[in-house]
């Protein structure tokens, strides 16, 4: 029997079997892990070359230990990530009234479970608290121990009921709120973190993402996110492998060694967090930049400056 302290864990994979392999095991290491029930949603194939793919992992989700149970939910259709992961997290919300959701290409620390678990018994009851999230960006400076920095995030996170319940699925009425109260400059961190673009790129088609409009409907209540000051998750997706992502590997954060503590903070915005995720942002922007200027200057054959 799962024991009643432990969330029950959403898994989400599609065609990945060996980063599907990787994150359970990972998962399961944690303390905790065989007292939580796993709910593993596993998307049906989108093309005739994701079948055998799809087939691989859901063999590895029936053959599964290591949880106090484990129930295996087979799409007979491709859902796409949005839509599994919206469908999979109202149904655990509405079941179970809480949920910690993990996507196949997470790497989690040991002290994941307990981080997450703490963070849902702790903000349970304040209404301000959105989500309890797991990654934490590698930015140049030492974070709190915890942080809340408004909205929501995507990579190791976990919710309530109350919270879901706000989720807009509209992303054009996200997108006019946002403009009409004058919020998109804050949003979208002075236009570095590309909140922005990201929201309009769903409207019109060009991405199916379910975490700008998660984030996006947290942000426009003013509600908040738990992170801790030290990575406990590491993306393992930045490989090319993936729906959505491509070979980056400036989100690598690595992961902590030590236990991330949940004491009570005060429930607002960390200014000091907000400004080192902007700095962050705005960095990732001049990398990119110098990345398109080094291979613009490959195409051509013009040599690199030098000093």
């Amino acid at each position: 029997m799962p024991d009643p302290r432990y969330a029950p864990i959403a898994f989400f994979a599609y065609n990945r079997p060996e980063h599907t392999r990787r994150t359970l095991a990972s998962l399961a290491a944690n303390p905790g892990a065989a007292d939580s029930a796993l709910y593993a949603f596993s998307d049906g194939p989108r093309t005739a070359d994701a079948v055998t793919a799809v087939a691989e992992v859901r063999a590895l989700l029936r053959g599964l230990q290591g949880f106090s149970s484990v129930e295996v939910i087979e799409r007979e259709r491709n859902y796409g990530l949005a839509g599994s992961i919206v469908d999979g997290v109202g149904r655990l919300c509405a079941s179970h009234g809480r949920v910690i959701v993990v996507e196949d290409d997470l790497l989690l620390s040991p002290h994941f479970l307990r981080y997450m678990n703490d963070g849902l018994a702790r903000y349970e009851s304040e209404p301000r608290v959105a989500s309890i999230h797991g990654y934490t960006y590698p930015v140049d400076t030492l974070l709190p121990e915890t942080f809340f920095m408004r909205g929501a995030d995507c990579w190791g996170w976990a919710t309530w009921a109350r919270a879901w319940a706000v989720f807009e699925p509209d992303a054009g009425e996200l997108l006019r709120q946002l403009e009409a109260r004058k919020l998109g400059a804050d949003f979208d961190f002075g236009g570095a973190a590309g909140n922005l673009s990201m929201l309009r790129n769903f409207i019109a088609g060009r991405n199916n993402s379910w975490a700008i409009r998660w984030h996006a409907s947290a942000y426009l209540r003013d509600m908040l996110t738990l992170y801790p000051g030290r990575s406990l998750v590491r993306n393992i997706g930045h490989d090319g492998s993936g729906t959505h992502s491509g070979a980056v590997d400036a989100f690598d954060a690595g992961l902590t060694e030590q236990p991330v503590i949940v004491a009570p903070i005060e429930v607002a915005e960390s200014p000091a967090a907000r400004a080192a995720f902007g700095r962050y942002f705005r960095s990732l922007r001049v990398g990119l930049a110098q990345r398109v200027l080094r291979r613009l200057r490959r195409i051509l054959g013009v040599a690199p400056k030098t000093a």
